[in-house]
C-alpha cells in the first residue's frame, strides 16, 4: 500500500501541470504579485507553459486542446484551493469559485 501512496505520489509531482504551477507560483512571489495581477499572471503562466509541454509531446488539434485546458486546469488547482481556503469558502460556494477559478482565461 506505501509503494502505491508513493507511485502515486511522484506521478502527481512529475506531472506537468505541477511542475508549471510550483515555477509560476515561485515568480509570483518574486514579483510580489496579488489580488487580480496574481490571478492573471497565474493563469497565463500555466497556461503558457502547458502549451509549450504539448509542443513537446507534438500534440496537434483535438488532442492538444484537450491536453491543454486539463493541463491548465490541473495546474491551477492548487492556487485555486489556496485562494478558496484564504476566503474561508466551503460548499457550494467553494464549488462555484473553483470551476470560475480554474476556467478563467
Amino acid at each position: 500500500m506505501k509503494s502505491l501512496i508513493a507511485l502515486l505520489g511522484a506521478l502527481v509531482l512529475s506531472s506537468p501541470a505541477f511542475a508549471a504551477d510550483s515555477a509560476c507560483m515561485a515568480q509570483a512571489q518574486e514579483k510580489r504579485l496579488a489580488g487580480a495581477a496574481q490571478g492573471s499572471f497565474m493563469r497565463k503562466c500555466v497556461r503558457d507553459s502547458c502549451e509549450v509541454t504539448s509542443a513537446e509531446k507534438k500534440l496537434a488539434g483535438a488532442a492538444r486542446s484537450s491536453f491543454t485546458k486539463k493541463c491548465v486546469a490541473d495546474g491551477l488547482m492548487p492556487y485555486c484551493e489556496e485562494q478558496a481556503a484564504g476566503k474561508k469558502l466551503h460548499g457550494a460556494a467553494k464549488t462555484s469559485f473553483m470551476n470560475k477559478c480554474q476556467s478563467a482565461n
